[in-house]
């Protein structure tokens, strides 16, 4: 897996999942848990990732969406 980027925006986590999701790709959100378990203040960003052979097309589709700042 390779991550995208980390964010505390969950409106922005949700956006860019089903954005990723239906250009084909496979995303998983890491330290979920973690930020469950925070109470939802925002401390603990989620990871945005995706499987190493997806990460070019991954990029591409988020660099098209605008969806640049954060990325690692």
């Amino acid at each position: 897996m390779r991550v995208l980027l980390a964010t505390t925006d969950p409106i922005r986590l949700s956006f860019l999942l089903a954005l990723l999701r239906d250009a084909g790709c496979a995303p998983l959100v890491m330290d979920g848990h973690v930020s469950a378990i925070e109470g939802g203040i925002g401390i603990f960003p989620r990871r945005l990732a995706v499987p190493e052979e997806e990460e070019t097309h991954a990029r591409r589709v988020l660099a098209e969406a605008g969806e640049t700042d954060g990325l690692r």
